[in-house]
């Protein structure tokens, strides 16, 4: 996989002196890396570095959320008269400011600088619209993904943990994928899953799995060692994946198929479950049938990528009788669910568990304003929220979701002064300081988790979907809201992203007026692409100067609810509709 370098080297923006010789160094940004120190002064001189994400209302460096990680650095000079700079190594932090106390004299901002480490890993996306605020959240994202994945996807790089989660890694794979080429990175990662699984078949919470204790399966959690490769395949087209990991997974669903009960998921191991949530909590065997039904939907697809015809009929029938289950369980005779939770409706809307005729995607709206428009998920009902609403018809509420400003939100992160991605929702709060439900040791300001969102982002808003494993079949389906959907924000109006899949970059720009959608999209070689086209009807559709007759590389499919469906072969096009 690629090492992991110093990849970038930030200046501080900002100095801050004390009348106790101690200095505070303010990057701007919060980072995974170092510091870089340059000083002169006499030999003996011991310089201390501290490193934290934030800082007290008085000015004091945050150091409660390391925990035990002591995240300090001390140098002692040589002496040297043309003085000397320090960088250490075998080490790194998670870090916006840098606090330096016994510095010779006084400090300015070329004294300290931020080196940024992470694995080499190249980028693969970009994404800007016209909301400022959600341009910064993938730029955010990008920064959160960078400064945790180094040799593993960690949770957080600042506090003593760093681990390998594997519910953050499979909530977040989709994500990352679209930001970075992530082949290697997560290949070698899944060694590791697969070397932490444990004798019964079930896999591990987190992997690296250094320690022996009851942490040894969570519902949600542990089922990413079979999403990831599920998720790897689907992205790649490698079925050596599927092959490396078989045996593995196989064992895990024979171990999931003895604890179920009936085909319905049971409340056992570890209770991560919906992990954050606020206020609403889903109960732990639905999020384990969810996950049950998961697993054996993403056994089907491999078993049948690989040959293995017998055992992919057999794990689409195990989803099956799960979703049988699940409805005579869970679903009432309206459709709706009897758990009132937004992250059950939206789990389970996107495991497809629900009649085809069901209201959740409706529930599931309402759920959300009688909640004052505001989303109430954990990490685990995050990943699913927008997609689940803008699948069922409720695209309007997630771009409003997508776009809020009110606490909790993305945009309330933002907006109290974060650069990168927090753990929780309420990781700070204006008026009532650091973590308001928990203590503040349980906090980090660079977390990927709620970043799964990014997912959403460049899949339904701005429309650049897979067709088929490997991105040889591609769908353009762009989501835009209506004009005046959002009372408190200006609607998105226009998305610019593109995507270098394994085969080549994708490309799509949208813009809306109230009469038009116009898209920009680019299809690399040897692939095609579905394009779904928000239209009034086929006569109003155009490529650049042509009517849809007579364009070349397209082709009219049909109608369908609202949108001209395209066939459409590879290169670039400027369609135009009138709506």
């Amino acid at each position: 996989m690629p090492p992991v370098k110093g990849r970038q080297e930030i200046k501080p923006f900002a100095l801050t002196s004390s009348t106790n010789g101690v200095f505070i160094f303010d990057l701007g940004q919060n980072i995974a890396g170092v510091a870089r120190l340059k000083v002169k002064g006499p030999e003996g001189t011991r310089i201390t570095l501290r490193y934290g994400e934030r800082l007290h209302p008085d000015g004091r460096l945050m150091t409660e959320n390391l925990r035990n990680a002591r995240a300090t650095d001390d140098y002692i000079l040589r002496g040297h008269p043309a003085g000397e700079t320090y960088i250490p190594r075998f080490t790194y932090h998670g870090f916006q400011y840098v606090e330096v106390s016994g510095y010779p004299g006084k400090p300015d901002l070329d004294s300290v600088s931020g080196v940024v480490m992470h694995s080499d890993i190249p980028l693969s996306g970009g994404f800007a619209c016209s909301d400022p605020m959600v341009s910064r959240l993938h730029t955010n994202i990008v920064w959160t993904q960078r400064a945790n994945f180094l040799e593993v996807p960690t949770d957080c790089p600042q506090r003593d943990e760093r681990l390998g989660w594997m519910g953050d890694g499979q909530l977040f794979a989709g994500s990352a994928i679209y930001n970075a080429d992530l082949a290697a990175f997560y290949s070698k990662w899944l060694r590791e899953i697969i070397e932490a699984q444990r004798p019964s078949g079930a896999f591990s919470s987190y992997a690296p799995f250094p320690y022996q204790h009851e942490w040894d399966f969570a519902s949600g959690w542990s089922d990413g060692g079979v999403i990831i490769p599920w998720t790897l395949y689907r992205a790649y087209g490698d079925t050596n994946i599927i092959a490396r990991c078989w045996e593995a997974v196989t064992r895990f669903l024979e171990w999931r198929k003895t604890e179920g009960k009936d085909f319905l998921g049971v409340a056992h191991g570890t209770d991560w479950g919906d992990w954050l949530a606020l206020k609403e909590v889903t109960p732990l065997e639905f999020i384990d049938t969810v996950y049950f039904a998961r697993d054996s939907k993403c056994m089907a697809e491999m078993a049948s990528a690989v040959g293995k015809t017998p055992g992919a009929a057999e794990y689409q029938k195990l989803f099956e009788n799960i979703r049988t289950a699940f409805q005579r369980k869970y679903v009432k005779a309206d459709g709706t669910l009897t758990m009132e939770t937004q992250t059950a409706y939206a789990i389970a809307i996107m495991a497809d568990l629900l009649p085809k005729d069901s209201q959740a995607g409706k529930r599931l709206a309402d759920r959300v304003m009688a909640n004052g428009g505001r989303l109430a998920t954990g990490l685990l009902g995050t990943k699913d929220l927008l997609p689940a609403l803008s699948d069922s018809g409720q695209n309007d509420l997630a771009v409003r979701l997508l776009q809020s400003r009110d606490f909790p939100s993305w945009g309330y992160q933002i907006e109290q002064g974060a650069t990168t991605v927090w753990e929780r929702w309420d990781s700070f709060v204006d008026g009532k300081g650091y973590g308001e439900r928990t203590a503040a040791p349980m906090n980090s300001f660079s977390h990927p988790c709620l970043g799964s969102v990014c997912e959403w982002m460049f899949s339904r808003l701005a429309g650049i979907r897979s067709g088929e494993a490997g991105w040889k079949k591609i769908v353009i389906w762009p989501c835009p809201p209506s004009p005046d959907s959002n009372p408190k924000e200006k609607a998105i109006s226009w998305v610019r992203a593109h995507y270098d899949s394994i085969r080549g970059r994708i490309e799509t720009a949208w813009k809306r007026s109230e009469n038009d959608f116009e898209l920009d999209v680019t299809i690399p070689p040897n692939t095609t692409a579905t394009v779904y086209l928000p239209a009034r009807d086929s006569d109003g559709v155009r490529e650049g100067d042509n009517p849809l007759a007579t364009a070349k590389g397209v082709k009219f499919i049909r109608m369908e609810s609202g949108r001209a469906v395209l066939a459409v072969e590879s290169g670039s096009y400027r369609f135009k509709a009138a709506l």
